[in-house]
């Protein structure tokens, strides 16, 4: 109870001092409450809207799994619609409805804009029937009853300003066609933001799948009383086999498994960032401790004289680091609902729609987050309460602060170095490795190794660095810049680690824009060595091209030629009888021109031959194929060929690595007519200084297809660079977490090494030296401090992007770029961060009482 009582004492006596390691955990456990919460409330979205709109079983196409659902051809797996009067007949049976539904449709309005999102959720055509109502209720107008009308969710029509009788044009696979909203539906459930569109039975199966009679699924309601798995086995006993069949239980489940990629990717990122914070947290509340524990020197020796044990006053520190995790750790957690509230309005402005009445607060969040807090502060405070405990009764005679252990630095800067030097040597094995995965896992250890290393051995590299740092910085400030010098080499142990919490965030985005920089210059190269096309036709989303919007480029005046380019999925067998998957690219013969493949053997212009085909060097070697072998291609839906091997293809670069390619001829002939893929994309060139009206042109010709954009090399860098960019931006401002409990930790050591000097301070004064000048004087301290910082984590991160980058040049990205601006840009930031962190510290110790100063202890 003695304990309990001193620590909650020396706790909240201290309760400023502690305010901003508080701080530091309440927006690490913020950010991992946050993301939990965000995620579960995803998940609980998405379990709503799939238990809403699940039948009891669904009859679907065998082969209509994965990206079946969405096919290159724009046409749906469809099934017979006679298969809806047989299940009907089933025993247990209580309904059935056929449905259609594609998402290989772009929907504009009357201005030719796309009413659809443009990433992320899909636009969705369905046939109305009674089954619609499960999830979405008709808000206005009614359900669409003929050819000429439409049906449009609220959401959308919202957002797009739509009302009933606006026009809608729909271009999909077969054809373009309009029609008149008549109606405008809420869903009961969230809508996660995709845009549905309903159309009457017949015009559904018409103009998305062709021809009528036909469906894409079935539902099945069950008696009451009947199990969906009996009914399951029922309706496949009826039908035979050929079809896939779900219960509502598992097709809740396949849909949770569509979108369960897309949430792990975002929940254990956000996670890994919140890891960092974490990490960065630790220095500071190390630091905290510390200083309090050396300030508190004498107040300990004193306990220790009048009888208090090591342990017991190691666990003084403890309880009272256990306070902090807990009043952060609360704090955070409340804040973390926010945060998730915050994810959520982001993500529905960047189209993905989510709702507070789905917000999903599970109780293992706040454990969690608890856990995680409370655990990583007492953890950090560990070392501190272990040399609280051995502050012996004789420091109660002696001036507050502990002499620092010259053994101990001298251990420390040889682990450092020994660190450091094998991490080193780890991102050297990397940048040398001859294969990916090996050289993966040396780039790991050596990122962890040196980071570790630049950590211990801090400290040390201090004395030096700052030194440095003065005579470039400080001294031209005279005697107030030696003064801050010595201030921040008074105490290497304490500047080492203060400044290692702002170099983890910099070493990161360093390392980052230099994997990010080199990816740009990489691809730029590989561009203009061996992409021959002018122009480049294709959706921002991948959606292939339907066929009027080719035969429209086709069309556009001042093009030399044209070429398409169709992605075919087929089994390839070898003839030694191994099978495999094969990327098989299908194109127009022009295409050698638009893009210069390399050849290790052969010609590239006889794959296009009939019945030839070329393969990568890499399948060549593995599966022991030479130019003149015959391999056994079986296409998907279609009849097996035996084509002859023509070209073997070098797989260096990035652009086409691996591929085979074929002509289109090829693959008509061995695939019915409503089989062959749509192109992915187009590409053409220009007749000679026609290119600026040739660019024009194919830009008018596609105006009436909003979803497709030409781009022609320049266009297609910049949206390059811009791509990276934006993830690189986000990956920054994820970090910044980081960076701002990094500029906590600065701020609270300046604040509490302003305490810690008080008395000097005042004598300082006493001498003549003026507010202004103390004020610059914790300023500059600031500044060096942040600088040594952000050289330790640039230096670092350049090595870890440079090794990166030579491990990345074995899947093609061969150019190592330094992002030189980005660099002096984030280490002259460095130098206004320090500035930022001094100012309170610097106000503070200028408004000192002189006299009250001095007399201090």
């Amino acid at each position: 109870m003695t304990v309990l009582k001193t620590s909650l004492r020396n706790f909240f006596a201290h309760k400023g001092r502690m305010a901003l390691s508080a701080v530091a955990v309440l927006l690490s456990v913020a950010f991992v409450s946050g993301t939990l919460v965000f995620t579960d409330t995803m998940n609980t979205t998405f379990d709503k809207l799939f238990a809403s709109t699940a039948s009891d079983v669904t009859v679907s196409p065998k082969s209509a799994a994965g990206d079946d659902a969405n096919p290159q051809n724009g046409r749906p797996e469809s099934l017979p619609a006679s298969l809806v009067e047989r299940i009907r007949k089933v025993e247990g049976v209580k309904d059935a409805q056929g449905s259609v539904a594609s998402t290989s449709v772009t929907v504009v309005d009357a201005k030719n804009k796309n009413v659809g999102p443009t990433g992320g959720a899909p636009t969705i055509a369905v046939n109305w029937t009674p089954n619609e109502l499960r999830s979405v209720e008709i808000a206005s107008g009614h359900e669409p009853r003929g050819p000429t009308e439409v049906v449009v969710d609220g959401a959308t029509a919202e957002k797009h300003g739509l009302k009933l009788g606006d026009e809608l044009r729909t271009i999909a696979a077969t054809g373009d066609f309009t029609a008149k909203i008549a109606g405008i539906v809420d869903f009961k459930v969230t809508n996660p933001g995709a845009t549905v569109v309903y159309f009457d039975t017949a015009t559904a199966q018409r103009e998305l799948l062709g021809k009528e009679g036909l469906f894409t699924q079935i539902s099945v309601d069950a008696k009451p009383g009947v199990a969906d798995d009996a009914l399951k086995a029922d309706i496949a006993a009826a039908l035979g086999g050929g079809y896939k069949l779900q219960t509502a239980a598992e097709a809740a489940d396949a849909g949770r498994e569509d979108v369960a990629g897309f949430l792990d990717v975002m929940k254990y990122a956000m996670l890994g960032f919140a890891g960092i914070a974490f990490l960065v947290g630790i220095f500071l509340i190390v630091n905290t401790f510390s200083m309090l524990v050396a300030q508190r020197t004498r107040e300990i020796g004193l306990m220790r004289a009048i009888g208090s044990s090591r342990k017991q006053v190691n666990r003084s520190v403890l309880v009272e680091a256990l306070l902090l995790g807990l009043v952060g750790s609360v704090a955070g957690v409340a804040a973390g609902v926010g945060l998730a509230v915050g994810l959520m309005k982001l993500m529905s402005s960047m189209g993905m729609e989510l709702s507070t009445r789905d917000l999903t607060v599970a109780w293992t969040t706040p454990a969690v987050g608890l856990a995680l807090g409370i655990v990583v502060t007492v953890l950090a405070a560990y070392i501190p309460a272990r040399r609280a405990g051995k502050v012996s009764p004789m420091a109660a005679l002696r001036d507050a602060g502990t002499p620092a252990d010259g053994k101990a630095g001298r251990v420390r800067g040889v682990l450092g170095i020994v660190l450091t030097g094998a991490g080193a040597a780890a991102l050297v094995a990397a940048a040398r490795a001859a294969e990916a995965g090996p050289g993966s896992l040396w780039l790991g250890l050596g990122v962890v190794l040196t980071l570790l290393g630049f950590v211990v051995v801090g400290p040390l590299l201090a004395g030096v660095v700052v030194r440095a740092l003065g005579v470039v910085v400080l001294r031209i400030f005279g005697p107030v810049g030696r003064m801050a010098e010595r201030n921040a080499l008074r105490n290497p142990r304490r500047t080492g680690a203060t400044a290692a919490a702002l170099m983890i965030g910099l070493a990161l985005v360093a390392g980052l824009s230099v994997v990010g920089s080199s990816m740009v210059a990489s691809a730029t190269e590989e561009l203009d060595r061996s992409v021959g096309a002018d122009f480049i036709v294709q959706s921002g989303t991948g959606q292939p091209i339907v066929p009027q919007a080719q035969a429209a480029v086709a069309k556009a005046p001042g093009l030399d030629h044209v070429t398409a380019y169709k992605w075919v999925d087929a089994k390839v067998t070898d003839p030694h009888g191994q099978v495999s998957t094969a990327d098989l690219a299908a194109t127009d013969p022009t295409y050698v021109k638009d893009l210069r493949r390399e050849t290790t053997a052969g010609t590239l212009t006889e794959a296009y031959g009939e019945g030839a085909m070329s393969v990568g060097s890499d399948y060549a070697t593995e599966h022991r194929v030479k130019v003149g072998d015959v391999l056994t291609v079986a296409f998907k839906g279609g009849d097996t060929a035996k084509l002859k091997v023509a070209a073997i293809t070098a797989d260096t670069g990035q652009v086409d690595k691996g591929a085979m390619y074929t002509s289109i001829a090829t693959v008509t002939r061995h695939l019915p007519a409503d089989r062959v893929p749509n192109s992915l994309l187009v590409l053409a060139s220009a007749k000679d200084g026609q290119e600026t009206q040739a660019y024009q042109a194919l830009k008018d010709a596609l105006a009436p297809y909003p979803q497709y954009k030409v781009s022609n090399q320049a266009d297609y860098k910049e949206e390059l660079q811009n791509q990276v960019g934006q993830l690189l931006n986000i990956v920054y401002g994820l970090l910044a977490l980081a960076i701002v409990v990094a500029v906590l930790g600065v701020v609270n050591t300046l604040a509490l090494s302003v305490v810690e000097r008080t008395r000097e301070i005042g004598l300082m004064r006493a001498i003549g030296l003026s507010r202004r000048q103390l004020r610059r004087m914790i300023r500059l301290e600031s500044v060096v401090i942040a600088l040594f910082g952000a050289l330790l984590g640039l230096g670092l991160g350049m090595g870890w992007g440079t090794a990166a980058q030579k491990l990345l040049a074995l899947e093609g990205l061969g150019v190592l770029e330094i992002p030189w601006p980005t660099i002096v840009t984030v280490f002259i930031g460095s130098a206004f961060v320090g500035l930022f962190a001094a100012l309170v510290p610097a106000f503070r110790a200028g408004r000192m009482n002189v006299l009250n100063a001095i007399a201090s202890e």
